[in-house]
């Protein structure tokens, strides 16, 4: 059962290739966020080990992170923290940088948004080489989060970034792979 909703699910991504450069393949959650029965189900999915459990925020990575983590979040009567590009957030924030294909960036966190000893589940659309994802692990820690696990629809296994997140004692639950870029 679990195989055939998790294939639905897959059915509901759009793939365009040669996006943003030749020879890489978008995974376009847009459409899963479309189609009420898929964004349902992905949210359940999510939520389902957690349920039942304290979870005191879920903190979503921009941008497509916070359309899931909210709905995470609602759904497990959990606050919500956004992790954002740096400049993005009007209060006083902690940031950290990390390594892009090519140059760095930074993201950043409210330094009251979670507290000492909170646990924490990070969400976001897409595992690919864990640099973000890593960068917000790095910073809820920082903060004193117990980080629980790291959420994601989409894992893109080849690139490494869901063992980059393991490597760091972080569990990690997607819902399905693609092969490639």
């Amino acid at each position: 059962m679990e195989a055939r909703r998790h294939s639905a699910l897959k059915d509901a991504i759009r793939s365009i290739p040669d996006y943003p450069k030749p020879g890489i393949i978008f995974r376009d959650i847009t459409t899963l966020l479309s189609d009420p029965r898929a964004f349902r189900r992905a949210v359940d999915s999510l939520v389902h080990p957690f349920a039942g459990g304290r979870i005191d925020q879920v903190a979503g990575i921009e941008a497509r992170g916070f359309i899931l983590g909210g709905a995470v979040a609602h759904q497990l009567s959990s606050g919500f923290v956004p992790i954002r590009k740096k400049g993005k957030l009007p209060h006083k924030t902690v940031s950290t940088a990390y390594a892009l294909e090519y140059g760095t960036d930074e993201i950043e966190i409210h330094v009251d948004a979670i507290r000492p000893g909170d646990r924490v589940i990070l969400v976001d659309d897409l595992i690919a080489t864990g640099g973000t994802a890593t960068a917000a692990v790095n910073l809820l820690r920082q903060l004193g989060a117990e980080v629980v696990a790291a959420c994601f629809v989409i894992d893109l296994p080849e690139i490494g970034g869901a063992q980059r997140l393991r490597d760091l004692g972080v569990t990690v639950r997607t819902l399905m792979e693609f092969e490639g870029h």
